[in-house]
């Protein structure tokens, strides 16, 4: 893919060859999303500890925008249940003000990883790892509706995951029977009403019976009005947040992690979706449109927004095909919130509750959860460790610690990867040769030994190297290293190489390097002028090449002579140079 076309939004190439009947599909799709998308974008303000209406600035503004110039063709955008953690914990630390201008930096960020092309890097997240921050995620959810689905009488609930447990034990007695029919009875509905049809959404169909309900009977719970007042029926004026170097260095790590949240996520719903229609993604193009969507968001009071995996998913199932869906369905909620905004203040808290329970239910990935935790146990040890460390500290710690085990992991699988084997040996003054590639049908002189490096030659693996190197008792004349099977070599693996050539030159051992058929590995020798100190007649194509040149070595009478008509150097003085 050239550069140009990364950076090309995806509703350029819908609209080319656009027909009135996927218009009319489209059009479907995003009035279907629009409706499901209401009851969701005012439950995850509330659950982030903002007002419900800045669900909805998010999800019309940051929806429209991801729409428009994003990379996915299906792509739905907006507040979801993955940033509830970050926003709440954001907001208990530095306020209101301090998410909207944490959002806005990780808008920028977002802008940076794209025109960076980061986006094919951020979708190799390692899965454990993405299994145990989402299913911690979950779970943090879930507790946090605790006192709305029991409709406890107590104060503000503590934002450490124990203390909040403890807290609702100490307020058990406090239970509201009405509030528990009331989020059983949105449970049950949205259960059982996604069995029937996928047209309305069963939150939807919660939402409205509950509400009735509520206001019918005059039960006594809480309900969004009761708690936060009137929900505004426009959109409000845009705002430049006040930035500084101070407010941008105590805001840039939590900054940080909704970017970076941001980008597994909508990467993620776009890999999901693509495989829905047999598409492909511009990921680059959907890190900038999610980082210009989290920059107007903060603009207008919003909060973080992503591609929504759920949302997605429903616009595919409901036809949609191209980026225009997705601009209905922000034109759809922003209808609803002029026209009928006002009536959402009836929603009783518990419904939410038990709207987003069911959210929390279906992000758990309890089966993959299970199916890893039975898997290889670097892989279960990655799982928990996230796991317990989002529930526990902090979701920014958790990825950070997530990621350095599963690459520690995979550093000591590489190394595991990697062997040196001796392919000859002294025993008696005989030559003993090992059968590996029929190497025994060769005639290999007595005063010659073979090693074969199999695997990446870099710092985790070097080492064994060296300690091979150091079991030859008696120096050979020649030593032939194979190193046909070596894919990569760092910066170790040439300083290794170097030393043993130094060592073997000490000793009066010539080296001879076989078979290096990476050309990332020969370019990394000759950059480092080691393929100079080695001599150029001294690398070989074949092991049988190597042999014969290993006798010539042998034969010849003057090793200086030799050395001097080869072009070799002191390797030490070749490196310094280098790294000067």
């Amino acid at each position: 893919m050239n550069y140009a076309t990364q950076f090309k939004p995806k509703i350029l190439d819908a609209l080319s060859g656009y027909t009135r009947q996927q218009f009319v599909k489209d059009l479907m799709a995003g009035i279907i999303v629009g409706i499901v998308a209401l009851p969701l974008a005012i439950a995850f303000a509330i659950a982030s500890g903002v007002s419900p209406e800045k669900g909805l600035f998010t999800a019309v503004i940051a929806g429209f925008i991801i729409s428009a110039f994003g990379g996915s063709r299906v792509q739905i955008g907006g507040p979801t249940g993955a940033f509830i953690v970050i926003v709440y914990a954001i907001i208990q630390q530095y306020g209101v003000n301090g998410l909207i201008i944490a959002t806005f930096i990780a808008g920028i960020m977002l802008i940076i990883m794209g025109f960076a092309r980061l986006g094919a890097v951020i979708k190799f997240i390692p899965y454990p790892l993405i299994v145990g921050f989402t299913s911690g995620i979950a779970l943090i959810i879930f507790s946090s509706q605790v006192k709305d689905f029991l409709g406890l009488h107590m104060g503000a609930v503590p934002a450490d995951f124990i203390e909040k447990w403890i807290a609702y034990a100490k307020n058990i007695n406090s239970v509201s029977w009405y509030a528990v029919a009331i989020a059983s009875g949105t449970l049950l509905i949205t259960f059982f009403w996604s069995k029937l049809t996928h047209k309305i959404p069963g939150s939807l169909i919660a939402i409205l019976a509950t509400t009735a309900i509520v206001q019918v009977l005059h039960l006594p719970v809480e309900t969004i009005g009761s708690r936060f007042g009137e929900i505004p029926s426009s959109l409000p004026s845009p705002v430049m947040p006040h930035l500084d170097f101070a407010t941008i260095r105590n805001l840039i790590q939590p900054a940080f992690a909704i970017a970076l949240l941001c980008g597994i996520e909508s990467l993620l719903s776009a890999v999901v979706s693509d495989g829905m229609i047999g598409g492909n993604h511009r990921s680059n193009m959907e890190l900038l449109a999610q980082g210009a969507a989290n920059i107007f968001s903060a603009l207008f009071g919003g909060i973080p927004a992503t591609g929504a995996i759920a949302r997605t998913a429903t616009n595919v199932k409901s036809g949609g095909r191209t980026p225009i869906a997705g601009i209905i369905h922000a034109i759809v909620l922003l209808i609803i919130m002029i026209c009928v905004g006002k009536w959402a203040s009836l929603i009783p808290m518990a419904t939410l509750a038990g709207i987003l329970i069911f959210v929390a239910y279906n992000m758990s990935e309890w089966e993959s959860f299970l199916s890893v935790i039975k898997g290889p146990r670097g892989d279960m040890a990655v799982l928990l460790t996230t796991f317990f460390l989002t529930i526990l500290v902090d979701l920014t710690v958790a990825i950070e610690i997530g990621m350095l085990m599963a690459a520690v992991l995979f550093i000591r699988k590489m190394i595991q990867f990697s062997e040196v084997d001796i392919l000859t040996g002294q025993m008696d003054d005989e030559a003993v040769v090992s059968d590996k590639d029929n190497l025994s049908t060769l005639a290999i002189p007595k005063s010659v030994e073979i090693f074969e490096i199999t695997g990446p030659l870099f710092f985790g693996a070097a080492y064994k190297f060296k300690d091979a190197i150091k079991i030859i008792e008696r120096p050979p004349k020649v030593l032939i290293v194979r190193m046909r099977r070596v894919p990569i070599i760092d910066a170790t693996g040439v300083k290794t190489l170097g030393e043993v050539f130094k060592e073997s030159k000490h000793r009066g051992t010539r080296l001879i390097l076989s078979e290096v058929n990476s050309s990332q590995v020969m370019e990394t020798l000759k950059n480092a002028r080691l393929l100079f100190a080695i001599g150029r007649a001294n690398v070989t194509t074949s092991i049988e090449t190597a042999i014969k040149r290993a006798e010539e070595l042998i034969n010849e009478n003057s090793p200086l002579k030799h050395a001097k008509a080869h072009g070799q150097k002191n390797f030490g003085s070749e490196i310094s140079k280098e790294q000067k």
